[in-house]
């Protein structure tokens, strides 16, 4: 059987730059409630996690709840800044349609958000009707439900499924599913150097990249890699 059968892209850092727009934004509004957070702080603690993860753990570290109307205003807030000043990641096009395979989204944000983000970017076309949100499933990462979904949805195997995530409870919840996953680390929110590609590794990713448009090939080189282990145990 072919693989994979079913490409499964985060969204916000993988196929579009959006996470210093949204780190930054959830960044200054935990700050105005008595939050304040670094850059690498917020990373490590949000990256990857759906807004109401985020709220659980902003209220757990101040002991209290925030505003009733902070979901809806920094989403608000984060949608406005993304119709202005998002991008799509580089290399997303080429890489969609190099690959040989069915493609997928599946995402923490909800359905307007990465909606509008893929919209902006212009990766809209590439990937609709078939765009799945943790609003679609009972948990959200690093839980699997909804990579299980997804996968479910598209009618594949878990087996014959990949993952492209940049964080690490991405990761976990790909690893949990039964599924392989890719690390990306081409976003603009990280800094140079090796330390977000060992968590991801850390985490059960199966290799690190951070050019898109090499997706194609680099599934290509894992597929002759294994074909070459194989024959070898003949």
């Amino acid at each position: 059987m072919q693989w994979p059968e079913l490409v499964i892209f985060d969204c916000d850092g993988v196929l579009v730059d959006s996470e210093l727009i949204a780190l930054g934004q959830t960044r200054q509004a935990l700050g105005e409630a008595g939050l304040p957070l670094t850059h690498a702080q917020a990373i490590d603690r949000f990256l990857g996690f759906s807004l109401d993860s985020i709220v659980q753990k902003a209220e757990a570290d101040l002991a209290g709840a925030l505003p009733a109307d902070f979901r809806n205003d920094l989403s608000r807030d984060i949608l406005a800044r993304f119709a202005s000043e998002l991008k799509g990641i580089e290399g997303v096009r080429q890489a969609v349609e190099g690959l040989h395979c069915r493609v997928c989204v599946a995402s923490s944000s909800p359905p307007e958000r990465i909606r509008l983000a893929l919209s902006v970017a212009g990766y809209g076309g590439l990937f609709e009707p078939h765009i799945f949100s943790a609003t679609m499933a009972p948990r959200g990462k690093p839980h699997p439900d909804l990579f299980l979904h997804a996968a479910h949805e598209m009618g594949a195997s878990p087996d014959r499924c990949l993952v492209i995530e940049d964080s690490a409870p991405g990761v976990l919840a790909a690893v949990s599913a039964g599924m392989d996953v890719f690390g990306f680390v081409g976003g603009s929110h990280f800094s140079p150097g090796a330390a977000q590609g060992e968590r991801l590794k850390g985490a059960g990713a199966l290799l690190i990249f951070s050019d898109m448009s090499q997706l194609p090939e680099i599934i290509a080189q894992r597929l002759r890699e294994d074909q070459a282990n194989s024959a070898s145990l003949r």
